[in-house]
Parts: structure tokens; C-alpha cells; sequence
């Protein structure tokens, strides 16, 4: 059973930075990929970043250059850091394991006041 684990959210005023973390547990196929998506309020969810197995990234518009996500493998953890946070970005964050299946967190809201 594979199952992720978030944390790191919370508030933060608008230009602050917040760190969120994911941790896998159970059997995983290697050459997955790990990610965020998010939930905004109202919305849909969305794609947020992605990490290969071989470390190669990709993320949406609206964050490059302000959330850098990264990869422990021997840990197994995805984590991403987000800086130069807007109100835009309050949202449900859940982090995201595309393997044989593909696997979602549970979520942590992070509220960006202005």
C-alpha cells in the first residue's frame, strides 16, 4: 500500500516562503515521477511542479522561478519550496507519485495573507 504524507503548511504573509514535504511510503515502481498540484479555492485542481526519477523538472507558468521542487531518494521525499508567495496562491497542496498507479496526499493548506 503506498501512501503520502504532507506537511509544511500553514500561513504566510504575502512575500514570505513556505517548504512543503512529502513522504512515500510502500512498495513504489522505480521511474516514477513525484509532483504538486494544487487546489485553489473555487477551482479546479492544478498542476503545480514535477521531479522525474532522474531529477528532471517541470512546473506550471504561474511558478517558475518562485517554487523550486526537489527529490530525496533515499528518503523518499519530495519537497518544494516556495518563495515570493501571493495571495493567488492559497490553495490545498497535494503532493502527487505517478507510478503503477498513481497516488495522491491528502493535502496541506497553505494560506497566503495580504
Amino acid at each position: 500500500q503506498v501512501q503520502l504524507v504532507e506537511s509544511g503548511g500553514g500561513l504566510v504573509q504575502t512575500g514570505g516562503s513556505v517548504r512543503l514535504s512529502c513522504a512515500a511510503s510502500g512498495s513504489i515502481l522505480s521511474g516514477n515521477f513525484m509532483g504538486w498540484y494544487r487546489q485553489r479555492p473555487g477551482k479546479e485542481r492544478e498542476f503545480v511542479a514535477r521531479i522525474s526519477n532522474t531529477g528532471i523538472t517541470t512546473y506550471a507558468d504561474s511558478v517558475k522561478g518562485r517554487f523550486t521542487i526537489s527529490r530525496d531518494y533515499a528518503k523518499r521525499m519530495v519537497y518544494l519550496q516556495m518563495n515570493s508567495l501571493e495571495p493567488e496562491d492559497t490553495a490545498v497542496y497535494y503532493c502527487n507519485l505517478v507510478a503503477q498507479r498513481v497516488y495522491w496526499g491528502q493535502g496541506t493548506q497553505v494560506t497566503v495573507s495580504s
